[in-house]
């Protein structure tokens, strides 16, 4: 379906996040999307195909703007093994979180703590599931040029990722004032890069 810009969709958008952030995606009520902006079931309809797509419309940019960012940073560490750089701490997911995450919390809000029923309601296991298999193909590469890697199991990673990862969003679930999530994050840093420094060996 194509994102238009006219009027009359903007305020779908701003009825439905409305009506998203207030009862959540399962309760949500196509009915009362259309009277909060005052227009019919079938006009409302031009717009999207279903409660899924209209959803899907508010939370998919949030979603992109994430993966966008962790594919840049893994190709960051991968650029520097290959060219056999010497290994040094760039960025980590605490960069995220400050750039992209906490700076536009509601929107994260909505997708984190509104989206059970919808595609999106394992986001947080989804990237942590795709942040491990990453993380468990990039630590053979730093081995092979000599860092003193640990060996981990799988489920020892799931582990950690999940605590990690439970940690930095807990303020987008509780939808924390930004200088609230922000101290937490550097709470969440001081506690987690050390370690993570440790496991790969820089």
């Amino acid at each position: 379906m194509p994102r238009d810009k006219t009027a009359n969709h903007i305020k779908i958008m701003a009825a439905a996040k409305a009506e998203f952030m207030e009862v959540g995606y399962d309760r949500a009520s196509m009915r009362r999307i259309a009277e909060r902006c005052g227009m019919t079931a079938a006009g409302l309809y031009r717009h999207c195909r279903d409660k899924e797509d209209l959803f899907d419309q508010i939370v998919s940019p949030a979603v992109e703007r994430i993966n966008e960012w962790v594919d840049a940073h893994v190709a960051r560490y991968i650029d520097a093994v290959n060219q056999e750089e010497h290994m040094q701490w760039r960025d980590s997911e605490i960069d995220m979180m400050r750039e992209v995450v906490y700076p536009n919390m509601e929107e994260y809000h909505l997708l984190l703590a509104k989206s059970q029923g919808s595609k999106y309601e394992n986001f947080l296991h989804d990237l942590t599931q795709r942040q491990q298999n990453q993380l468990l193909s990039y630590m053979p590469m730093l081995k092979a040029q000599g860092y003193a890697v640990w060996n981990i199991e799988p489920e020892e990673m799931h582990l950690l990722l999940s605590a990690y990862t439970t940690a930095m969003f807990e303020p987008v679930v509780h939808n924390y004032t930004m200088e609230d999530a922000l101290r937490c994050l550097k709470t969440v840093e001081a506690f987690f890069l050390p370690g993570w420094k440790q496991l790969m060996g820089f």
